[in-house]
C-alpha cells in the first residue's frame, strides 16, 4: 500500500500579529509550523522511514511560503503537506477565510459560566456507530485516510457543520474524523489519553504545553458517559479551535 505522511497547516497574514505564533524567525503567518515539522519527524520515525531524515524545518517552511507564493495568495490558505519515504515533500494549497479572531479564543470557554457563541458556529458531533481499532494509521497521520472516511460515511457528515467522534475498540474515545476532541469535565477541558491511539494533533499538543487542556489518565472519556449536549472543543492544525455538542443518534 502506497502512502505518505500528511500535514495540514495554514497561512494566514492575521497570525503575524499573534506571539504565540511566533518561529525562530520571529512572526510566522504559517499556523504552529513548527509542531507541524516535529510531527512529520516523528511519525517518518515511527513508520521506519530513514529517506525522510534529511527533512528540515528551514526546507519546509521555504517550500510552503514558495507555494502560497506561486499561487498567488495573499491573505489565506489551507497548506497540504505530503512527506514521501524517500524525503519528497509535496505542497499544496486551496483558499480559506482568513481568521477574524484568536484561533484559540474559544479555549477559554466554560460552558458553566460563559454565553455560548451564536449557535450557527456550533458543531454538531455525532458518535460514530461502530469502534476503530487502533494502529499506526490512528497513532500518525497519513493519505490513507479509509478509517476516517468511512466513520464520516456512516454518520452521513459531509460538511464542516458536523463532526464524528471516534472511539477504540476498549470503548474509549480517540478523536473525531478530522479534529481532536476534548470534552468540558469538572470545570476544565480533557482531552483523549495518547495511550488510547488517538492522533496527537499539533493543536492538541499546543493546548496541553500550555496547561489550557487536560489529558484524561481516569478513563473518564469512554462511550457510555458521552451525553446528549456535552460540550466539545474541536481543535486542529488549520481550524483552530471550534465549539460543538453532542448530538446522539438514536
Amino acid at each position: 500500500m502506497y502512502y505518505s505522511l500528511l500535514s495540514s497547516t495554514r497561512y494566514d497574514e492575521s497570525l503575524l500579529k499573534c506571539g504565540w505564533n511566533n518561529d525562530i524567525d520571529g512572526p510566522s503567518p504559517f499556523f504552529l509550523l513548527p509542531f507541524h515539522f516535529d510531527r512529520l519527524r516523528e511519525a517518518s520515525e515511527q513508520h521506519d522511514w530513514q529517506g525522510a531524515n534529511t527533512l528540515s524545518y528551514t526546507m519546509l517552511k521555504e517550500k510552503c511560503r514558495q507555494k502560497v507564493e506561486q499561487e498567488g495568495h495573499t491573505q489565506a490558505v489551507k497548506v497540504r503537506i505530503t512527506l514521501s519515504e524517500a524525503g519528497e515533500i509535496e505542497v499544496t494549497v486551496s483558499a480559506v477565510a482568513s481568521f477574524q479572531s484568536d484561533p484559540m479564543g474559544l479555549v477559554h470557554f466554560n460552558p458553566m459560566l460563559d454565553i455560548p457563541p451564536d449557535d450557527n458556529s456550533i458543531v454538531a458531533v455525532h458518535i460514530d456507530s461502530m469502534s476503530t481499532p487502533s494502529s499506526l494509521f490512528t497513532r500518525t497521520k497519513t493519505t490513507n485516510r479509509a478509517l476516517y472516511d468511512e466513520a464520516r460515511t456512516r454518520a452521513k457528515i459531509s460538511s464542516s457543520t458536523s463532526e464524528v467522534v471516534l472511539f477504540n475498540d476498549d470503548s474509549s474515545i480517540t478523536e473525531a474524523s478530522i479534529s481532536n476532541v476534548s470534552f468540558f469535565r469538572a470545570g476544565r477541558w480533557l482531552t483523549p489519553s495518547a495511550s488510547t491511539g488517538c492522533l496527537p494533533g499539533v493543536l492538541r499538543r499546543w493546548l496541553l504545553q500550555k496547561g489550557l487542556i487536560d489529558e484524561d489518565h481516569g478513563e473518564q472519556l469512554t462511550v457510555n458517559r458521552i451525553l446528549e449536549g456535552d460540550w466539545v472543543l474541536l481543535s486542529n492544525g488549520v481550524q483552530g479551535c471550534r465549539l460543538g455538542r453532542i448530538a446522539l443518534i438514536p
